[in-house]
């Protein structure tokens, strides 16, 4: 077999084998396979695609390119969830443990965040002492006492993932329906849980600016997971706009907290109630909307919360900031930005406010940059919401002015105000399952 072939084959929209994907990806991890002729390979994947079958063997000749996580030995159904990415996004703080304080097994992988998309392991990393690098088998054992565990990726999970992202960052083909699908659910499926739940972001914040493009990616990663045996449900969410209020490491987990104890944002608290009964569903808990009042309930009667606690208590964290948030380091700088005009918030980049709070040290631009886990955004106003001119749109929280006023440049830039009333739009905007499409 030569790879000069399969570049031919697939440049002029041919099918690639099994054969052909696992020689391709497999020369390419030992380092048999040059850079140049794995970048034509992506190159015509971009233009020519790939049907469900090559983008599922390619998937899992991805995710078997390392170690697999064996999740057999915890009892029960165990279920992931997966976010693409976007700003004041905390859910998976939220519905974990609400789905595990009803029985079901989280055992979870998250990642740090980069650019203007905030990571979970960052948040986690804000609450004093807790531990988000744990041995393997320690892990298990959180998952089979407290139901849920959350942790950053670690080992050689999906060493094939990490070489093409590179390679497809350099060579314009990130922008690849099935390259993306295949990069997600790779490592969901090397995570090894039995079902997997896809919050597929849409909007100015996310990757997938359109809803019809992120249905697309949607319908190509279930039809992965459900090649590949693993029960899979996407939603499209909305990302035109940062999801809750905070924006920022421990802001964020102030804001989970409050969710938990039914306090939280309309917007977050209404996604982290339709997410939460997808994966109920998922386990077999019963219809949607049994699933609803089930995780309304563990929300109302205080278990949701209190599995938390026992979550970061067993992965050493100080549970004291989350009973009393006071308790929190917190910003030498508390900045108020003031509206421009008076009239209606009509819209809001949601990338441009995730690039601001990373102006004010909440983020990271390069990997080895350091946080400031106090710094971020507070909304004080959201979109369709009437404002004064100098009225307080915003907080700002910093170690210093001057990094609050280099980021007002790049929030101003986000807002938009009108005397028009923008049109309402919907947080969740469809639902994707291997039978069908259903847009809300």
């Amino acid at each position: 077999m030569r790879m000069y072939d399969i570049i031919a084959k697939k440049r002029d929209g041919g099918e690639l084998t099994d054969e052909e994907i696992k020689y391709f990806i497999n020369g390419y991890v030992k380092g048999e396979i040059p850079d140049y002729q794995v970048s034509a390979l992506l190159m015509s994947i971009f233009f020519r695609g790939m049907t469900d079958r090559e983008t599922a063997d390619l998937t899992m000749c991805m995710a078997n390119s390392g170690e697999t996580v064996d999740l057999s030995s915890i009892d029960g159904i165990k279920v992931d969830k997966h976010s693409t990415g976007g700003v004041g996004d905390k859910t998976t703080l939220i519905i974990s443990p609400i789905v595990a304080s009803l029985g079901v097994r989280v055992a979870k992988m998250s990642g740090r965040g980069l650019g203007h998309t905030g990571g979970t392991v960052d948040k986690m990393e804000s609450i004093p002492g807790l531990k988000t690098s744990i041995e393997r088998e320690k892990f298990f054992d959180i998952v089979r006492k407290v139901g849920v565990s959350v942790i950053g990726q670690s080992g050689n999970l999906v060493p094939a993932d990490k070489k093409l992202y590179a390679l497809r960052d350099v060579t314009a083909t990130v922008e690849s329906i099935p390259l993306i699908a295949s990069s997600i659910m790779s490592k969901k499926i090397a995570a090894g849980s039995d079902c997997i739940l896809l919050d597929v972001k849409t909007g100015s914040g996310a990757f997938m600016k359109t809803v019809d493009d992120s249905i697309r990616l949607a319908k190509a990663m279930v039809a992965i997971g459900e090649h590949v045996g693993r029960k899979t449900i996407a939603l499209i969410t909305d990302m035109d706009r940062p999801l809750g209020n905070a924006i920022g490491n421990s802001l964020e987990i102030m804001e989970v907290c409050r969710t938990l104890k039914g306090n939280g944002p309309d917007d977050l608290t209404e996604i982290c109630i339709e997410l939460a009964a997808n994966m109920l569903f998922l386990a077999d808990k019963g219809s949607i909307e049994d699933c609803k009042k089930l995780v309304k309930e563990q929300i109302e009667n205080g278990q949701a919360f209190e599995k938390l606690i026992e979550m970061v208590e067993a992965q050493g964290g100080d549970t004291s900031v989350l009973d009393d948030n006071s308790k929190f380091e917190k910003a030498k700088v508390i900045y108020e930005v003031p509206a421009k005009a008076e009239g209606y918030l009509y819209s809001m980049n949601t990338e441009r406010c995730g690039i601001a709070s990373v102006e004010l040290g909440a983020g990271r631009e390069k990997k080895e940059d350091t946080i400031d886990y106090s710094s971020g955004i507070v909304l004080k106003k959201k979109i369709g919401d009437y404002v004064k001119q100098g009225e307080t749109i915003a907080e700002f929280y910093s170690s210093n002015i001057d990094k609050c006023k280099q980021a007002e440049k790049v929030f101003e830039d986000a807002v938009t105000i009108k005397s028009e009333k923008p049109k309402e739009i919907p947080i969740i905007h469809g639902r994707v399952t291997k039978d069908s499409v259903k847009i809300y």
